[in-house]
């Protein structure tokens, strides 16, 4: 699930979009990119894995991901609770800028 909580379109600011996904025990996104916009993940709730560019890493509450215009990038939660995260995009984000790899 994603909650758009501030995007240009919507509430005027002009230069980023900042989103809250959850993700639950056991549930994955799917791997995609963003071709223009940097992308930052900070996670609130939860545990998980995360892969970037191929790699795959653990992720849990507190930890902040930077990803690269262009980067493959997915979560998995491995976790018993829901894995919630804030999701910061420079440019803003629009769907036609993601590709679902």
């Amino acid at each position: 699930m994603i909650r758009e909580l501030m995007h240009p379109a919507v509430h005027g600011n002009r230069q980023q979009s900042l989103a809250e996904a959850q993700v639950p025990p056991g549930g994955e996104t799917l791997r995609h990119r963003h071709l223009a916009s940097e992308e930052l993940y900070h996670f609130t709730a939860g545990a998980g894995e995360m892969e970037l560019d191929g790699v795959w890493f653990d992720v849990a509450a507190g930890d902040t991901v930077a990803i690269p215009p262009g980067s493959d990038h997915r979560l998995r939660n491995t976790g018993a609770t829901t894995l919630t995260l804030l999701c910061c995009c420079a440019p803003p984000y629009r769907h036609e800028d993601t590709e679902l790899r």
